[in-house]
């Protein structure tokens, strides 16, 4: 168990993913001073359940990814961040706000590559970009269906969890996969979904 500073969000940060962020909220500047004066500079990502990342009193999801803080810049007026997923944690208990969100987490076990889920990767893979292709042709889609991804399986398979053109509830289910193979198979089933109704 450990104590972190937290940054409700209104998106997924997924372990191998970078995130841009822009913060100009007094609170999260404190947050954020007191950060880059650590070492490491991390602080926990989770998603918004209920309410906006602006003014507090937000619900939010317990599970989340600690975020290392890989560049800055600080322009008048806000903080830019970029910023790199690693870890998986479970929120246990929310403190009190000093002045931001603080809480108690646990780390999430890492999930383990096995070669034997090579075909289950490729598969997933294959869909993924399928359906990034055709969500393209409705909208600007975040993500290019021919994205390079990580030589890294382990990485490779958190990227498609990343990337797949699914909504954040979907994404919260992704994040919370035991293991490898239950992630693959979670991208697998959530992205077939996601073709289907963009097919419709």
């Amino acid at each position: 168990m450990t104590t972190l500073p937290m940054f409700p969000l209104g998106s997924v940060l997924f372990p191998y993913m970078p995130l841009q962020l822009r913060v100009f909220e007094e609170r999260y500047l404190v947050m954020l001073a007191r950060v880059l004066d650590s070492e490491p500079a991390e602080f926990g990502v989770v998603l918004i359940e209920r309410g906006q990342e602006v003014g507090g009193g937000e619900r939010r999801f317990s599970v989340g990814t600690v975020a290392r803080v890989t560049q800055f810049e600080a322009p008048e007026g806000y903080l830019g961040l970029v910023v790199q997923g690693e870890r998986r944690i479970e929120v246990t208990e929310w403190m009190p706000e000093d002045p931001h969100p603080l809480a108690t987490v646990r780390v999430l076990s890492d999930l383990e590559w096995d070669d034997a889920l090579l075909p289950r990767r490729e598969q997933a893979e294959q869909l993924v970009r399928r359906t990034l292709s055709l969500a393209s042709e409705f909208s600007d889609q975040e993500w290019s269906p021919d994205v390079v991804l990580s030589h890294d399986p382990t990485a490779a398979a958190w990227q498609l969890a990343a990337i797949t053109p699914v909504g954040p509830l979907d994404q919260i289910a992704l994040l919370r996969s035991p293991t490898m193979e239950a992630l693959l198979d979670n991208i697998i089933e959530l992205t077939q979904a996601a073709a289907e109704a963009l097919a419709w």
